[in-house]
């Protein structure tokens, strides 16, 4: 015998999609879900829908945006002459959190993983590099996460941009080896940046 009918089992099924969301938290979303009234279901669809439709990439630098440019982009304040390449979005989220870095973004949408069968022309390295070439930029920081991956794509991007006479740094350390930036404390970033150090 079943234990739900097929429309709620469904509904589970569509929420153990999402990432990090077992079986049991999916059942305790779906249910939560159907005891939501009409009206706050509506909501719920509507805000998921119409991000769907209005969030697109920053032309610029591949962040989450409603408009063309990205907040940080269009900021008269940001320093861009420096640009921080991070592997995600959220990975962007969690530097920003720390309020101490004043530069610019660049996200990767991912890092090198041969296994994987991700290279470089899988990410958005080709941009990272067009960007480069208006000799604007004076320091590239690599702040891919601490682990396989992450080491490879920093260490593949300092070979690319070594020899175009920028300064390449990568974050120091605070980051625990094997980690991910989006689960690092806003001091351990906030060192990290201040002690970030250039690649040889």
């Amino acid at each position: 015998m079943d234990l739900y009918s097929p429309t709620v089992a469904n509904l589970i099924e569509e929420f153990e999609k999402l990432p990090g969301i077992g079986p049991k938290t999916a059942q305790r979303l779906a249910l939560f879900v159907l005891n939501l009234s009409l009206e706050e279901a509506k909501t719920l669809s509507d805000a998921i829908i119409k991000a769907k439709e209005k969030v697109k990439f920053c032309r610029i630098c591949f962040n989450l945006t409603d408009e063309e440019v990205c907040d940080v982009c269009r900021s008269e304040k940001r320093d861009s002459s420096i640009i921080c390449v991070v592997e995600e979005i959220k990975d962007l989220v969690a530097l920003e959190k720390t309020r101490e870095y004043q530069g610019v973004y660049h996200v990767l949408h991912g890092s090198i993983s041969p296994i994987d069968g991700i290279g470089p022309e899988k990410l958005r390295v080709a941009e990272l590099l067009e960007r480069v070439k208006n000799g604007q930029v004076k320091e590239i920081i690599l702040a891919t996460n601490p682990n396989i991956e992450g080491e490879a794509t920093a260490m593949y991007l300092s070979r690319l941009f070594k020899p175009l006479g920028l300064k390449v740094t990568r974050l120091a350390s605070g980051l625990p080896a094997g980690g991910d930036l989006e689960y690092a404390d806003e001091v351990t970033l906030t060192r990290a940046l201040e002690g970030r150090r250039e690649i040889f």
